[in-house]
């Protein structure tokens, strides 16, 4: 009787650990596309907007450089971003952008994006999720009146 009482205990909390940790498990997405940003500059001393068409998981997004800093090889941007949805989510970022100069094409940059979404500033059908995800491609910094550029963002968020 013993044995039987131990068996259906053991088979008992099995059960309800396999419960608690699916009720608990994260729901994530993956996200993903390609963005046309355009810059504008504001003036000496304001932040560079940053305005963009995306395709994908996310179809609008808006920015500003709050910061920049010339490398070895390029330049360094913090950077914050808010994108949206067509079906009302959105979330904002907090961001560092690589940008590491082509040689031969003075102007140009292949650039490389880390996204970091903050907190509680989700909302709509993207409340909730969090994480990061990241975006490379080429941007053209030649024309400071045509500030153009390509990338593709990648990665997945939880929430």
């Amino acid at each position: 009787m013993l044995k039987k009482t131990t068996i259906a205990l053991v088979a008992a909390s099995i059960l309800a650990a396999s419960f608690t940790s699916t009720a608990h498990a994260k729901s994530c997405m993956a996200i993903g596309g390609v963005a046309i940003p355009h810059f504008y500059a504001e003036g000496e001393g304001k932040p560079m907007i940053i305005s963009a068409a995306l395709t994908g998981s996310v179809q609008n997004a808006a920015g500003k450089i709050t910061a920049q800093r010339e490398t070895a090889t390029g330049l360094e941007m913090d950077m914050e971003h808010y994108f949206g949805r067509d079906d009302g989510g959105a979330f904002q970022t907090k961001d560092l952008g690589v940008l590491t100069a082509i040689p031969g094409k003075p102007g140009r940059y292949m650039i490389e994006i880390t996204y970091h979404i903050q907190d509680d500033v989700t909302r709509g059908t993207l409340e909730g999720y969090t994480g990061q995800f990241s975006s490379y491609g080429l941007v053209d910094l030649r024309d400071p009146d045509n500030l153009v550029g390509l990338v593709r963002y990648t990665g997945s968020i939880c929430k």
